[in-house]
C-alpha cells in the first residue's frame, strides 16, 4: 500500500520536488508519446490491411479480365470465320444477307478491345495501389522503430527517476525515550538515547524513501536487494530531558540524503541490466554489515561490527533496528578505530579488463576497480568477463590487501562451439560473354550449415503479428552460407568487372533515417551511404535486384550457384540451434551487436565492419543488427522480407524472428545482404 508522505520530511519535498517533478514529467511525456505512436501504428496497420484487401480484389478482377480476354479472343476468331464463310457464299449467291455476321464480328472486335483497355487500366490501378502500399509499409516500419525507440527511452527514464528518488535529501525530527539502567551514568544513558534516536531517524528516512517511490509496488518486494543507504549530513539535539522515573527523552533534528547501489536499479525494476551499465555491474545484496552509532556533543561516530550483519542487542540494550541494508555514513565526523580482532579489513581489486564482475565467496560485488571491507579470514575471489577465462584466487585476509587480476582471453568465441569453415574459394575464369571480366580473382568465405529442424517464428511471445504462428520447419540437407555480409570491397569488385549500376546510382538515390523518418537523398548509394565506411563495411543502399545481380555474377565467377537465402534458411542459420531472441539469450546485453541502443561504438551512428562481434554457434557474424538482410522472394509474391535488424533500429527488432516486408526496389543505408551456396 502506498504511504502518504509524512510531514516529518519537511525539506525533502522542498529540496527535491522540482527534480522529481521533472523526472515524472519525462516519464509521463514519453508514455504519452508512446500511446500516441501506438495509436498511429494501429491505424497504419488497419490502413495497410485495407489496402492489401483492396489489392487482392484488384488482382481478382484482373484475373477475371484476363480470363474474359481469352473468351473474347475466341469469340472474335469465331465471328471472323463465320463472316468469311458468308463472304464465300455471297460470291455464289449475291442475294444472301451478311449484315448479322458483320455485326457479330464488329461487336467481338469492340468487346475484345474494350477488355484490353480494361486490363491496362486495372494494371495501372494495381501499380498505383502498390505504391500506396509501399509508402504505408515504410511509414509503418518507421512508426514501429519509433515506438521501440521510445520504449528504450522510457526504460532509461524510469531508471534515472528511481535513482533520483532514492537519493533525495531531507530533514526530519524524531523523538525517542529510553529507560536508564541502574548501572549506567546519566551521561551514558544520554549517549545511548541519542544513539538510538539517530538509528530511528535513519530507519524512518529509508522507510519514507521506499514508501514514496513512484514504482513502490514493484520495488518494495525486492527491498532487501536495493543496497539503500542513508548519508547523515548533519544532526543536532533540539531538546532533551530526564524524568523523575529514570527516563531519558531526546528530540533530534537530522538532515540526511539517501543513497543506493545504482547498479541494482535494473533488478529492482525487472529490466535488462544494460540500462544500468553506466552505473556498474549489478550486485547481489547478501553481505550487508550494519553499523552501531554513538552520539555526543553533536559529533557522530560509527563503529562497524561484522557479526553476520546484525546489530548487537546486548551492546545497544534495546531491540535492534531491523536490517534494511541501511548503512548510515557520516560527513564531517570522526571515525573511531576498532581494534577488535573481528574488525573488517579493506580489500582492493583491480584487473586488466573493463566491464568485468567480481565475486567474493560466491556473491557479486560489482566491477573493478573495487574497494570493499570484509571480515578477517579466508575468502574466495573470482573475476569474470565474457570471452575471458575466469580469474580465481583464495585470499587469507588479515590486513589490507590489493589483488591484481590478470584475465586471459579465451581462444574461441563465447558464442560459437565447433563449426565447419570452408576456406575462401579462389577462381580465375571467364564468365558468360555478356559480362566483361578480366581474370577476376574472387574470394568468398562460407560456413556449412548442418541439416536439422527448428521452431520458426515468435517462440517467446515478444514478436509482431507476421511472426506468428510458430511452425516447425525441417532443413533436409546442409547448405553453405556466407559467414559475413557482402562487403563494400566485394561489391566493388563486382561493379568494376561488370560496369553494373545500382538503382540508387541511376539517380534515384537511397533512404536514410533523419529524426526517426526515412528520407530520400539522391546522392546516397553503396559507395556513399551517408556515413564513413571502408572496404570491410557491409554494402548497403542496394535493392533486391542489386543483390540478385551480385549473386548471379558470383555464381558465374565461381562455377557454383549462389543466391539469396529464403526466410526459413535465414532464420534457421541465425538461430543456430537456439530458441531465444538472440543467439546468447533473451536480453540484448551490451556491446554484443550493432543495433540501436545496444552499447556498441557504432550504435545509432553507422554500420560496423563485418565480423566486429562474436559469431553464433554456426559461425555466422552479424545475424543480430548491423544491417537488415534481403531474403529470397517467394514465387508469386510482390514483396520481400528483410531480416536481422540494423544499427539504427531498436534491439527488439533485431530478434531472430523479426520480419520487415518491403518492396523489392526499396533501398536504404541500413539494408544489405548475404548469400547461400547451393549444394
Amino acid at each position: 500500500m502506498r504511504i502518504t508522505p509524512l510531514s516529518l520530511l519537511i525539506s525533502a519535498s522542498l529540496l527535491a520536488s522540482s527534480a522529481f517533478a521533472q523526472d515524472t514529467a519525462t516519464v509521463t511525456g514519453i508514455e504519452s508519446e508512446i500511446s500516441t505512436k501506438q495509436i498511429d501504428y494501429d491505424k497504419s496497420t488497419t490502413i495497410l490491411d485495407k489496402h492489401l484487401k483492396e489489392e487482392s480484389q484488384l488482382q481478382t478482377q484482373l484475373q477475371l479480365l484476363r480470363s474474359r480476354s481469352t473468351e473474347l479472343d475466341k469469340e472474335k476468331n469465331q465471328a471472323l470465320d463465320a463472316m468469311n464463310e458468308m463472304y464465300r457464299r455471297l460470291i455464289d449467291d449475291p442475294s444472301i444477307d451478311i449484315t448479322a455476321a458483320q455485326a457479330r464480328y464488329q461487336k467481338a472486335v469492340v468487346d475484345h478491345k474494350q477488355n484490353k483497355d480494361d486490363i491496362s487500366m486495372q494494371l495501372a490501378a494495381i501499380a498505383s495501389h502498390r505504391k500506396d502500399i509501399e509508402q504505408i509499409r515504410v511509414a509503418k516500419h518507421t512508426l514501429l522503430n519509433t515506438l521501440e525507440s521510445l520504449k528504450e527511452q522510457l526504460t532509461t527514464a524510469r531508471v534515472e527517476r528511481l535513482r533520483n528518488e532514492f537519493t533525495r535529501e531531507g530533514t526530519l525530527e524524531v523523538n525517542h525515550t529510553i529507560n536508564c539502567k541502574r548501572t549506567e551514568t546519566l551521561a551514558a544513558c544520554e549517549q545511548r538515547g541519542q544513539q538510538m534516536g539517530l538509528q530511528k531517524a535513519t530507519k524512518r528516512f529509508v522507510d519514507q524513501i521506499f514508501a514514496n517511490l513512484t514504482e513502490e509496488r514493484l520495488v518494495e518486494p525486492k527491498r532487501n536487494l536495493a543496497g539503500a543507504q542513508v548519508q547523515i549530513l548533519s544532526s543536532h539535539v533540539v531538546k532533551s530531558a530526564f524524568s523523575g522515573q529514570g527516563n531519558y527523552n531526546v528530540n533530534l533534528s537530522v538532515t540526511m540524503r539517501g543513497e543506493v547501489n545504482s547498479s541494482r536499479l535494473c533488478n529492482l525494476l525487472s529490466i535488462d541490466n544494460r540500462y544500468c551499465s553506466e552505473y556498474g555491474t549489478p550486485m547481489a545484496a547478501t553481505y550487508q554489515p550494519t553499523y552501531s552509532t554513538t552520539f555526543s556533543d553533536s559529533q557522530l561516530t560509527f563503529s562497524k561490527h561484522a557479526d553476520n550483519g546484525n546489530v548487537s542487542a546486548a551492546r545497544l540494550n534495546e531491540q535492534p533496528v531491523r536490517d534494511y541494508a541501511v548503512k548510515p555514513m557520516v560527513t564531517n565526523s570522526s571515525v573511531i578505530a576498532n581494534n577488535d580482532k573481528n574488525q573488517a579489513v579493506e580489500l582492493t581489486l583491480r584487473s586488466n579488463v573493463y566491464d568485468d564482475e567480481v565475486f567474493i565467496d560466491g556473491v557479486s560485488f560489482g566491477s573493478t576497480r573495487l574497494v570493499t571491507r570484509l571480515p578477517r579470514g579466508v575468502h574466495n575471489i573470482e573475476v569474470r568477463k565474457l570471452g575471458y577465462k575466469p580469474y580465481q584466487v583464495r585470499v587469507d585476509l588479515n590486513k589490507a590487501q590489493t589483488v591484481h587480476a590478470n584475465l586471459v582471453k579465451k581462444p574461441e568465441s563465447i558464442a560459437a562451439p565447433t563449426y565447419t569453415r570452408e576456406q575462401p574459394e579462389q577462381t580465375t575464369r571467364k564468365v558468360s560473354d555478356n559480362i566483361s571480366v578480366l581474370n577476376a580473382n574472387v574470394k568468398t568465405s562460407v560456413v556449412v550449415i548442418p541439416a536439422g529442424k527448428f521452431k520458426m517464428g515468435d517462440i517467446n511471445g515478444n514478436g509482431l503479428a507476421n511472426e506468428r504462428p510458430v511452425v516447425e520447419k525441417v532443413i533436409a540437407n546442409s547448405f553453405a552460407m556466407q559467414s559475413k555480409e557482402v562487403t563494400v570491397g566485394e561489391y566493388e569488385q563486382f561493379a568494376a568487372n561488370t560496369g553494373y549500376k545500382t538503382q540508387a546510382e541511376q539517380g534515384k538515390g537511397c533512404a536514410y533515417y533523419l529524426n526517426g523518418e526515412p528520407v530520400w537523398e539522391a546522392n546516397l548509394n553503396w559507395r556513399n551511404p551517408g556515413f564513413e565506411q571502408t572496404s570491410d563495411f557491409p554494402a548497403v543502399c542496394l535493392t533486391y535486384s542489386d543483390a540478385k545481380a551480385y549473386a548471379d555474377w558470383l555464381s558465374g565467377q565461381t562455377g557454383q550457384q549462389f543466391r539469396l537465402p529464403n526466410e526459413v534458411e535465414w532464420e534457421y542459420a541465425a538461430r543456430a540451434g537456439s530458441q531465444t531472441e538472440y543467439p546468447w539469450g533473451n536480453d540484448i546485453g551490451k556491446n554484443l551487436a550493432n543495433c540501436g541502443w545496444c552499447g556498441s561504438q557504432w550504435s545509432n551512428k553507422s554500420a560496423a565492419p563485418v565480423g566486429s562481434f562474436s559469431p553464433n554457434a554456426f559461425g555466422l557474424y552479424d545475424t543480430v543488427g548491423n544491417v537488415w538482410e534481403w531474403t529470397n522472394k517467394n514465387s508469386g509474391e510482390s514483396d520481400v522480407a528483410v531480416r536481422g535488424g540494423a544499427w539504427n533500429f531498436a534491439p527488439s527488432l533485431a530478434r531472430a524472428s523479426t520480419r520487415l516486408i518491403l518492396a523489392p526496389d526499396f533501398r536504404a543505408n541500413y539494408i544489405g545482404f548475404r548469400l547461400v551456396r547451393e549444394r
